[in-house]
């Protein structure tokens, strides 16, 4: 199943792209017809199945559409929404556990409902992409963690080094419903679009007890709050964090204080964020000296916007003598190894390099029974997904640690499997890292590839 935007959608994308781009002031008033196209609806449901995920409060998989009709299916779809009978359901809530412990909610929307919230991001998106800030790299097509990593890395060695990490408190469930209306509004005029978009935002979230009784809280009533795993939602959360980054600009913030911001709202749920330091919306303020007023500032704003930082979480530093971490990176004061000079740098965090053993442990755990060559293939996929992520910055002793620890973990799992006395050293390093085929980290970065 090809995931590629077919042109008659890239076209359109282009076009409204194209038309916010050149016209800043410029309001859209006929959208909604796009979002029952049948060539719209047809890749937005190639997408949300793409994207796989478990079922909402209805139970449909999409096995269940496929066994009764894909084609029908998708009709009736767009029938409702041609005709504006669709109604949205509500937003299963379950809790996932948060990565430095606790849990987080987490809204999975029916897969008629995901495919309706992708078809109207389609559309959207490229509008507002025109209007989103430099600094918002979180959520944005050809946009990720490795373009804002290495902008910190190079803003750290350019002397931006007085920093103010911040985290939002709850940023998906405060986003206010008015004020993100208004947002929406400025660009687009579309009565039915909008409409659309505020049946997500009212949709109720059905929870369940720990007696496995139903629930249903928010609804009509609900004045904020944009539900975490909702396709739409990533795209309007950075809509209205636009605003903050906006009044930065327009004021001349960055200027007056030599600062940079690097923003990032990050998508927990996708599975290559698992070595990051999770959290759904992150912020670093670079500057030269001035981190305590722009800190001071920040709080403030964020308040007028019904928003509030996080005061365990958020901190001042300088990064020429602490570290800090930032999507599963440590940035600060490194060492080279052969003479002790110091230098501003990057490496994979203590938090990263954690998961990364605790995923190594979960493969090679003693229950797993699966052929040697099943087991080696599911270390190759982790070790390509680490090395991917973690390709700039320092890795030497990283990979290193890295190495011995998956070295023990191997030896180990195969001699239990053969029943081998630990004494007789049957599984030696140039034997896991060469005919067994385990990949040597430093290897595959200088290949560029696993073997």
């Amino acid at each position: 199943m090809s995931l590629q935007t077919p042109d008659a959608i890239r076209t359109l994308q282009k076009k409204l792209y194209g038309k916010a781009k050149a016209e800043p002031g410029f309001r859209f008033y006929i959208l909604y017809d796009k979002v029952w196209r049948a060539d719209i609806l047809a890749h937005a449901y190639q997408l949300a199945h793409a994207n796989d995920g478990a079922p909402g409060v209805d139970g449909t998989t999409f096995d269940q559409i496929e066994a009764a009709g894909l084609r029908d299916w998708l009709a009736r779809l767009g029938e409702e929404l041609r005709t504006k009978t669709y109604r949205c359901q509500p937003v299963r809530r379950v809790m996932i556990p948060k990565p430095g412990g606790g849990e987080r909610p987490l809204g999975i929307p029916t897969i008629r409902d995901r495919v309706v919230q992708t078809a109207a991001k389609l559309v959207l998106e490229p509008i507002f992409e025109a209007d989103l800030d430099p600094a918002a790299h979180g959520y944005r097509p050809k946009r990720g963690a490795d373009q804002a990593i290495q902008t910190v890395l190079t803003l750290l060695r350019q002397g931006y080094t007085d920093v103010v990490d911040a985290d939002l408190s709850q940023y998906f469930d405060t986003i206010p419903h008015d004020e993100l209306m208004q947002s929406l509004a400025r660009r687009i005029v579309d009565p039915d679009m909008l409409r659309l978009v505020r049946q997500w935002l009212k949709a109720p979230v059905e929870t369940t007890d720990g007696d496995g009784r139903r629930h249903m809280q928010g609804g009509k009533t609900s004045r904020q709050g944009v539900p975490q795993g909702g396709v739409i939602s990533p795209l309007i959360a950075n809509l209205y964090m636009n605003r903050f980054l906006k009044y930065w600009r327009q004021s001349g913030r960055g200027d007056a204080w030599q600062a940079h911001i690097i923003n990032y709202a990050d998508d927990f749920v996708s599975p290559a964020d698992s070595f990051r330091d999770i959290s759904p919306l992150r912020g670093l303020i670079l500057s030269r000296g001035h981190a305590e007023e722009a800190l001071a500032w920040t709080d403030r704003t964020m308040t007028r916007l019904g928003l509030t930082l996080n005061r365990t979480k958020t901190r001042l530093c300088e990064a020429r003598t602490d570290r800090f971490d930032f999507l599963g990176y440590s940035f600060g004061l490194h060492r080279i190894r052969q003479d002790g000079r110091r230098y501003i740098g990057a490496s994979p965090s203590a938090k990263s390099v954690q998961r990364l053993k605790d995923k190594v442990g979960a493969i090679l755990v003693p229950g797993n029974m699966g052929r040697w060559d099943d087991v080696r293939a599911q270390l190759i996929r982790l070790l390509r997904g680490w090395c991917g992520y973690f390709s700039p910055g320092s890795h030497y002793v990283t990979d290193r640690g890295i190495e011995a620890h998956i070295y023990d973990r191997v030896r180990n799992f195969l001699v239990r499997r053969h029943k081998i006395s630990t004494r007789m050293v049957p599984f030696t390093k140039d034997a896991v890292f060469g005919s067994l085929g385990v990949p040597r980290l430093r290897h595959c970065r200088r290949q560029g590839v696993l073997s």
